[in-house]
């Protein structure tokens, strides 16, 4: 698996392994899933912002529970 390292100061390191101790996980875990939960989010806001984007050009169409609920059958 490769393997990747980072610089830090002390007071970073401490910080981080706090972090880490209070998630109940190792140090790598808490980073690792620390940068997936950042990506994660960088990417919801921007499906927000295009959702929002085409919502002000009128692009989009709602529908109703109940014009779902007879598109697919389900009543």
């Amino acid at each position: 698996m490769p393997h990747v390292s980072l610089r830090v100061s002390e007071e970073e390191k401490r910080w981080m392994e706090g972090y880490a101790k209070v998630q109940g996980v190792n140090l790598s875990d808490a980073v690792k899933d620390a940068f997936f939960e950042k990506l994660e989010d960088e990417y919801d806001l921007r499906m927000i912002r295009e959702h929002e984007a085409e919502k002000a050009k009128g692009n989009m169409k709602y529908y109703t529970h109940d014009e779902i609920m007879r598109e697919f059958r389900l009543r």
